[in-house]
């Protein structure tokens, strides 16, 4: 499989809306728990006031990946989506090299990185590119009361 990367543009927000919104009906991976509007992912994650950083994975000329860089609560905040299926597949990898120049570029220094800390592949995709452990919250809680807790990761560019 041949992956690009790219830069994301306005017009990729439906590609991406469909990927986290698979994601999210999976569950598991990710604390978010509602669908987005492709009007939200472009708000959010490409183009919004507090994007950083936002990059698309292709293969074959179809998005199959995205990782966006958001400051929440004045921090750099990454968030890492892939197609269910294409996951430690390279996709993530070839995302993180441009969002990290990307991240240099807009003048960050590190990324954060929140993870569910029942989400395995999540932690072990951090893990993999260079995030070490900065905190915990045991009591991290999703929408309907499930304790999974949250694993607080640094990257330093």
């Amino acid at each position: 499989m041949t992956v690009s990367v790219r830069a994301a543009r306005p017009e990729d927000a439906a590609a991406m809306a469909e990927i986290l919104n698979q994601i999210i009906r999976i569950g598991g991976t990710t604390a978010h728990q509602e669908p987005k509007s492709a009007e939200a992912v472009r708000r959010d994650y490409i183009d919004g006031p507090e994007v950083q950083t936002s990059v698309v994975a292709e293969v074959g000329g179809q998005i199959v990946g995205w990782q966006s860089i958001g400051l929440w609560q004045g921090d750099a905040h990454i968030g890492t989506f892939v197609q269910p299926g294409l996951q430690a597949g390279g996709v993530g990898a070839a995302l993180f090299a441009l969002t990290c120049d990307q991240a240099r570029a807009a003048g960050n220094t590190q990324i954060e990185a929140a993870i569910r800390a029942d989400n395995v592949p999540g932690l072990a995709y951090y893990a993999r590119m260079g995030f070490r452990d900065v905190g915990a919250e045991p009591e991290f809680a999703l929408n309907d009361g499930r304790v999974v807790g949250r694993m607080h990761r640094r990257y330093d560019l």
